[in-house]
């Protein structure tokens, strides 16, 4: 599926420090439907706690670092990413990244987009 969207997306592997940035700074919850911000470990505890091991944002960070046996739940328990557009924008919104472009894999090089997003 990812062949359909890859001229509309941009992707690629993300470090452990960027996800970790990531839910620090812009990380929300699902709790009973709502968006509840990740500011206290007891968030997570209460809701995806009961279910699985993960206790704490370390706990959340690891499980979907390294795609754990309760992946999907922490996943899920995760509101997406809202994420500004990036300063100094992009170059060539019409090609490909591998031809100096915006869209398809970059591989490692995500986690500069992405800190310049946030």
């Amino acid at each position: 599926m990812i062949r359909i969207v890859e001229p509309y997306v941009t992707y690629g592997y993300p470090s452990r420090d960027t996800v970790r940035k990531l839910i620090y700074k812009r990380g929300y919850g699902k709790v009973n439907r709502s968006r509840i911000a990740l500011s206290d470990n007891s968030v997570i505890a209460n809701t995806i706690g009961e279910s699985c091991s993960v206790n704490c944002i370390e706990d959340l960070i690891h499980e979907i670092w390294t795609c754990g046996a309760h992946f999907k739940e922490t996943n899920n328990f995760l509101w997406p990413f809202k994420l500004s557009s990036p300063i100094r924008g992009f170059e060539k919104k019409r090609h490909p990244y591998q031809q100096g472009g915006v869209w398809g894999n970059r591989e490692e090089k995500i986690n500069e987009l992405v800190s310049r997003m946030m």
